[in-house]
């Protein structure tokens, strides 16, 4: 299929949902209108709340917020544990030393750790930014640990035997092994700095795409609720897209087939 074609089909699933969400809500046709937009609300209400706040302008101040808290999740914890992954997967031992340990805190609920962060990091962006890094470090980290575990070894013996150093090896032999699973794990973990942001807001904070949203539910406001939620999911459709933008730049060498086979 196209891209023209492909993009066609996509907006003919959301027009096609849209437009039963919107008969379902208005019309007797389902049951009880008053019923179904009382808990699912409209899409003339969603879209009125969105440009409400577009008009107003104070949309732009919460999606800055949401969108620092989540970027700075998703370098620190990205940086963190490409550094990490790197480093166990070339020091076996060590890795076998510190495997329960780490096996042990991805298990953690990660929102068990939010009021944790928020009584240490207070109600700011930093408790957010804490719970985006736990919810973006452990995706990475195993990527780019079996990534670089899992180099060709008929490569690696070739460029030993041509006489790389280390350093060498890491950059030509090593890192482009690591870079298509680092990027396949950077696109969940975009969401999922996304999310902690949210949640974080949601659970306690001042501004902010959760915060917008719990204060929506707190007065039954589903119109709201549901805006907000379709302004989140916009938000990291755009994220993502600028990942990708980056994955092609950088991935310039895979073949056209491996990046559209993703």
């Amino acid at each position: 299929m196209s891209r023209t074609g492909l993009l066609a089909a996509q907006v003919a699933v959301a027009a096609i949902i849209v437009v039963a969400w919107q008969i379902a809500s208005t019309t007797h046709i389902v049951g009880d209108p008053n019923n179904i937009s009382f808990f699912f609300s409209t899409p003339s209400a969603v879209v009125s709340q969105i440009w409400l706040w577009v008009v107003g302008g104070s949309i732009w101040y919460h999606l800055w917020i949401t969108l620092l808290e989540s970027m700075l999740a998703f370098v620190i914890g990205s940086v963190a544990a490409i550094l990490i992954g790197f480093w166990f997967a070339r020091k076996p031992t060590l890795a076998a030393i510190f495997d329960p340990y780490v096996k042990a805190a991805n298990a953690l609920p990660r929102v068990v750790l939010a009021p944790i962060f928020t009584l240490w990091f207070g109600l700011g962006i930093w408790s957010k930014v804490a719970l985006g890094v736990t919810l973006v470090f452990f995706i990475v980290f195993f990527n780019v640990y079996q990534g670089v575990r899992e180099v060709n070894t008929t490569v690696l013996s070739n460029a030993r035997m041509l006489g790389m150093s280390e350093r060498q090896l890491l950059r030509h032999v090593y890192w482009p092994s690591a870079l298509s699973w680092m990027f396949s794990s950077l696109h969940t973990s975009v969401g999922f700095a996304v999310v902690g942001a949210v949640v974080g807001e949601y659970l306690g904070a001042a501004a902010g795409l959760g915060y917008l949203i719990q204060q929506a539910e707190g007065v039954f406001d589903v119109g709201g609720v549901f805006a907000g939620m379709f302004v989140l999911a916009a938000f990291v459709l755009l994220i993502d897209w600028a990942v990708t933008l980056v994955e092609r730049r950088l991935l310039v060498w895979r073949p056209e087939n491996a990046k559209t086979g993703r």
